[in-house]
C-alpha cells in the first residue's frame, strides 16, 4: 500500500508539473490575446499612429504571429532596451519584437531563443551637417548620446578604442531622451543602428540638418525573441516569419493570397498556404493559418516597404534585406 501511495503521489506531482508548464500556445489561446513587447517610440518599427494604433515593422511581425495562432487581441508592453529581455524572461511577455540584436551571450546565457533575423542592420553615427564631418575617424573627443542596455554602448567603445580615439558618453534609458538630448545640442553624435538613426532623425526639429555617416561599425542582426524551452512556440514564430519571406519570393501578396491559394499549381505554394499537406497542423495550428498571416500583414517586401521603404519618412533601401536571389540575405527554408 505504501508503495502504491508513493507511486500515486509521484504521478500526481508529474501531472501537476505538466499542467503548470502549459505551453505558450495553450496560454495564448486560453487568454485570447498575445502578450508582446516592443518599442516605446521608434517610427517605422513601433509607434502609435494618429488613431492610437500601434504600427511598424516590428509590430507587423507581432501581428503576423497573432494571426497565425488566431487570437483577436494583442497586448503591447512598451519597453526600454534595459527592460526588454527581463520582461521576456519573467513571462511578462511571450514575444519580444523590438530591434533586438542576436548575440552569442544573449543566446546562451539568458534563457532566450532568437528566432529569425528580420532585418540585417549595423550601428552607425549621426552628426549635424554644420560640423562638416564626413568621416567617423574625425570624431576624436566627441560627446556621444546613446541608450543604455543595448549593444550600442559596447560597439561604440570598441570602435573608439580600436582607432585610438576618446569620447564622452551621454547615456539615457529611453531612446526618445537620447534623441531630444542630441537634437538640443547636448552631444555631437547620436549613435544606434542605422535604421534607428533614420527613425529618430524623422522626429527631429529639422531632419535635413543631420547626416548619417557612411561608416557602419558593427553587425546588428535584428529579430524577434522568445523564451528558451518551448520549441513549439519558437517554431510557430520562425515559420510565421519565414512564410512572409517565402511569400515574397513566390509572388504571394496581401491582395492575391486567396487567389494563389485557389489557383496556384506550384506544389510548394500549395504546401505553404495549407492547401495540401500537414505542415501547419503539425505546428499545432489550423490549416487556415498561412492565408490569415498573409492577409493580415502581406509578404516580407510589403512589410518592409510599408514601414521602412523609400516612400516612408525613413527612406531606407533594401540593401542586405533583399531576397537571396536578388543579392540579399532574406532566405526562407523550403516548405516541404
Amino acid at each position: 500500500m505504501a508503495l502504491f501511495r508513493t507511486s500515486f503521489i509521484c504521478l500526481l506531482i508529474v501531472a501537476m508539473a505538466s499542467i503548470a508548464q502549459a505551453s505558450t500556445l495553450e496560454n495564448v489561446k486560453k487568454d485570447g490575446f498575445l502578450k508582446a513587447g516592443t518599442h516605446i517610440e521608434n517610427p517605422g518599427f513601433s509607434a502609435l499612429d494618429s488613431n492610437g494604433n500601434r504600427v511598424g515593422f516590428d509590430v507587423d511581425f507581432i501581428r503576423a504571429v497573432a494571426a497565425a495562432v488566431d487570437v483577436p487581441e494583442i497586448k503591447y508592453t512598451p519597453l526600454t532596451s534595459k527592460e526588454r529581455l527581463p520582461a521576456l524572461q519573467s513571462g511578462e511577455i511571450d514575444l519580444l519584437s523590438r530591434t533586438t540584436t542576436h548575440t552569442m551571450s544573449r543566446d546562451v546565457k539568458l534563457g532566450l531563443d532568437f528566432t529569425v533575423t528580420t532585418l540585417y542592420d549595423g550601428q552607425g553615427m549621426m552628426v549635424r551637417k554644420e560640423l562638416g564631418i564626413t568621416d567617423a575617424k574625425d570624431l576624436d573627443g566627441a560627446t556621444v548620446c546613446l541608450q543604455t542596455g543595448s549593444t550600442t554602448e559596447l560597439n561604440i567603445s570598441d570602435y573608439f578604442r580600436k582607432h585610438g580615439m576618446s569620447f564622452t558618453p551621454v547615456v539615457f534609458d529611453k531612446q526618445p531622451d537620447v534623441r531630444k538630448a542630441y537634437d538640443t545640442g547636448r552631444c555631437d553624435v547620436h549613435t544606434t543602428d542605422v535604421s534607428g538613426l533614420a527613425a529618430q532623425r524623422s522626429l527631429m526639429k529639422n531632419p535635413a540638418d543631420h547626416i548619417i555617416l557612411s561608416e557602419v561599425i558593427s553587425k546588428e542582426p535584428l529579430g524577434p525573441v522568445v523564451r528558451h524551452g518551448d520549441n513549439q512556440w519558437s517554431d510557430i514564430v520562425r515559420w510565421t516569419i519565414w512564410l512572409t519571406m517565402a511569400a515574397e519570393e513566390k509572388g504571394i501578396t496581401q491582395a492575391n493570397v486567396e487567389e494563389m491559394y485557389a489557383k496556384s499549381k506550384d506544389p510548394e505554394v500549395q504546401r505553404m498556404l495549407g492547401k495540401t499537406g500537414s505542415l501547419w497542423t503539425d505546428l499545432g495550428l489550423d490549416k487556415g493559418a498561412p492565408v490569415r498571416i498573409i492577409k493580415t500583414v502581406g509578404n516580407y517586401g510589403e512589410i518592409f516597404d510599408r514601414n521602412l521603404g523609400p516612400k516612408t519618412p525613413l527612406r531606407m533601401d533594401r540593401g542586405l534585406n533583399k531576397q537571396w536571389n536578388e543579392g540579399g540575405l532574406i532566405y526562407a527554408p523550403p516548405f516541404r
